[in-house]
């Protein structure tokens, strides 16, 4: 059975709206590139095809947060398996993942664009992300973009998993720039609860999950289903 996680306690001093932008820092998958559902079927594939598991996608889904290791604890225990056994079955899941998705990878519309405003009017760019560097790298090379992204902070760079804000903390202190004067790109409830964590603004993107989803946090400042949405030239 699905072991179901629990929210995390939110500090719940006021976020404010930056007023001097600092900095972006974008989570990867779902915010950047919308690959989410090919994650979730990939999982879905290696739990029942080679794990003799009966689950579903829906069953699945809510499980798409964290490091690949968290998602293997989280659905069959931490008894299962040993590390090296969860790092070779994370690593095949991901080699599904790539060669499933390669051929649909693209940002989502409107984000180069953003990206080279983003350059133009100096504003620095960080990933924040709980995808490991084999996936990050497969986007950054994959799109050329590598040039917009200041700095990484990958599942290898973390001990903490969000919605611990440990991911966005270092992305913010790699770029030398103060948490509060960060604007967070996510998707999913538990990323926007890291960065609410970390004392950041969070801007949603709706590929993966529904607005009424993120109800229990007051640092979304606009939901928005891709970069084309006149909001993101306000933060420029």
């Amino acid at each position: 059975m699905l072991r179901q996680a629990q929210h995390d306690v939110l500090d719940t001093s006021p976020i404010k709206t930056p007023t001097a932008l600092k900095a972006f820092l974008f989570d990867l998958n779902g915010t950047m590139i919308h690959d989410m559902d090919y994650h979730t079927r990939a999982w879905q594939r290696l739990f029942n095809e080679e794990l003799g598991g009966q689950f579903t996608y829906e069953q699945v889904k809510p499980q798409m947060y964290g490091k690949n290791q968290e998602v293997l604890v989280r659905v069959f225990g931490p008894e299962r398996f040993s590390q090296a056994e969860m790092d070779q079955l994370a690593r095949r899941k991901e080699e599904r993942y790539q060669a499933e998705y390669r051929p649909h990878l693209q940002l989502l519309p409107g984000l180069l664009a953003f990206l080279r405003a983003a350059k133009q009017h100096g504003i620095p760019v960080a990933i924040g992300s709980a995808a490991i560097p084999f996936n990050i790298d497969f986007v950054l090379d994959g799109l050329d973009i590598r040039q917009y992204v200041q700095a990484v902070v990958s599942a290898d760079d973390v001990q903490e998993s969000k919605p611990h804000p440990e991911t966005f903390l270092k992305a913010a202190a790699a770029l030398g720039v103060e948490p509060q004067d960060c604007v967070v790109f996510e998707d999913v409830p538990k990323g926007a609860e890291a960065a609410r964590n970390a004392g950041m603004s969070c801007v949603v993107l709706t590929t993966t999950h529904q607005e009424a989803e993120f109800s229990y946090l007051d640092n979304v400042l606009h939901f928005a289903e891709d970069f084309r949405d006149p909001f993101f030239r306000q933060l420029l």
